[in-house]
């Protein structure tokens, strides 16, 4: 991946981008619409799954979490937001 997107959870400081050599899910919708996820090592239940997202900008505020889970269709290469949890 050799673009401008920035990868979820990148800490200030480190290099926000995508990294050779790693996956990730695209995040599709809600807050976190655009950001990646590295999901380097997650087992294939696990990315089936999805994730609750820690973000600012969940309908909670600060703290929420932010619902994603795989696009319909079985394409794990992205994730699209289901809602807000607190």
């Amino acid at each position: 991946m050799s673009d401008h997107r920035r990868v979820y959870g990148s800490e200030p400081g480190e290099d926000p981008s995508p990294q050779p050599g790693r996956a990730y899910a695209e995040l599709v919708g809600g807050p976190l619409d655009g950001l990646l996820v590295d999901v380097t090592g997650w087992d294939d239940a696990d990315v089936a799954e999805g994730a609750a997202l820690i973000t600012e900008a969940s309908s909670w505020g600060p703290g929420g979490r932010a619902l994603y889970e795989p696009a319909p269709g079985g394409a794990p290469a992205y994730w699209v937001w289901a809602g807000d949890t607190p």
